[in-house]
Order: structure tokens, then C-alpha cells, then sequence
């Protein structure tokens, strides 16, 4: 048989018996954080995220998506639903696949539609063609974040002046408002202290909501 072929055999193998130890590392990992958390950790792969999620673009990426090592239960008043996620672009040869992780929070709170992220070049093209996002009064704050919303005062009673500079010293995630959850995710898979800051940026985020949209919650 042809040594080289035997070479690419043997790296295969190796290969996947990599993967397969990383897979279970991260289910160890994830299974002693949700224990740690006082919350429910389920493994196995949930290709439904995307149906019962429609509204968070994230999740409608692509081809073969599924979550994983799924976390949810309640923190305080808040129930959480933390995940890893994976999807496919392209085909054949061209087939690419992409991971990265999310934590959601449902507020209880009639929240509109809102996107909150880092700007990146692209933004600046667009908004050089005409393309624009919501500007602040910070210009500090325009520079670095993309906002998008359909309702622009919402935006503005959200990141007012000391959400804007919460913000701004905080990890950076994209944050999305659907329905009565907020999602922060990156593009990549997220570390355990990962979704700790998420987490925590979520709840920060939360407690410095504008004392009307709290006072609807709370029922007063």
C-alpha cells in the first residue's frame, strides 16, 4: 500500500479521535458550569432552535443547523437558555461549516426588536452610501457600535447616556432584542468565562432599562 496514503489515513484518524476528545471535554465543561449555575444541562444535538427562535437571524444561518450542550434553567427572576450552535454554508467541496455559542434571557418585558453590535468596515461603506444606522448623541458611542432598530425612540430609551458608557467598557457581544428575550453571541465559540460576561452584560443591561418599560413589568 502507498506510504503517503497510509501518512493521510493515520493524520484522518488522529484527526477525528481529536474531535471526539474535544467534544467530550466541552461536555464535561458545560455540564459542571450549568451544576455550578443551579441550572439543567442537555446533551445531544436540538435542531429546532431555529423554529422556535425564528426571529433571531443567527439561528437561520445557513444549512445542517443544530444547538448543543444546551444549558438552561432560571438565574433570579430570569429564565436563561445557554447553547453552543452550528451550521453549514456552501457544498461539496466548497462546504464550510461555523460555530459559535449564545446565551439568551427571557425578560418577561414586551421588548421591541433591537440590534446592537461593533461596527465594521463594511457598516462604514454602507453608511457612506447612504445606508445609515441609529446615531447617539456620543459620537464615541456612533463610532463603535452599530444600532438597528425599526423604532428609533425605543433605541434611544434603551441606550441612554449611562447604557451607551455601560457599553462602551463592557466585553463587546452582539446583543438582540426579540420578543421578550435578549440573545448576546459572538461569531465564534465561546469560552466558559464567555458566557459568564454574557450573562452579566445581559443582566447589567436589564437593570438599567428605563423606569417605565420596569414599572410595566413589575406590574405598577
Amino acid at each position: 500500500m502507498d506510504p503517503i496514503f497510509l501518512i493521510f489515513i493515520g493524520v484522518f484518524l488522529v484527526v477525528i479521535v481529536l474531535s471526539i476528545l474535544q467534544a467530550q471535554r466541552r461536555k464535561q465543561e458545560m455540564r459542571a458550569y450549568a451544576q455550578s449555575k443551579g441550572l439543567q444541562y442537555h446533551e445531544g444535538n436540538h435542531r429546532d432552535f431555529d423554529r422556535r427562535f425564528p426571529a433571531f437571524s443567527c439561528l437561520q444561518r445557513g444549512h445542517g443547523r443544530y444547538a448543543s450542550n444546551v444549558i438552561i434553567g432560571e438565574l433570579g427572576p430570569f429564565a436563561v437558555c445557554l447553547f453552543d450552535y452550528r451550521y453549514k454554508t456552501g457544498s461539496g467541496k466548497n462546504e464550510t461549516t461555523h460555530n459559535f455559542s449564545a446565551v439568551m434571557l427571557d425578560t418577561g418585558m414586551p421588548l421591541q426588536p433591537l440590534l446592537i453590535r461593533q461596527e465594521s468596515f463594511f457598516d462604514k461603506v454602507g453608511e457612506f452610501l447612504g445606508f445609515d444606522d441609529i446615531d447617539f448623541e456620543s459620537q464615541e458611542f456612533s463610532s463603535k457600535f452599530f444600532v438597528k432598530s425599526p423604532n428609533k425612540k425605543w433605541a434611544y430609551d434603551i441606550l441612554h447616556q449611562k447604557a451607551m458608557e455601560y457599553l462602551l467598557l463592557a466585553p463587546a457581544f452582539t446583543i438582540e432584542f426579540q420578543g421578550s428575550t435578549i440573545m448576546a453571541y459572538r461569531d465564534k465559540r465561546f469560552s466558559i468565562a464567555d458566557f459568564d460576561a454574557a450573562l452579566t452584560v445581559i443582566q447589567d443591561l436589564v437593570q438599567l432599562f428605563p423606569d417605565y418599560l420596569l414599572r410595566e413589568w413589575k406590574g405598577k
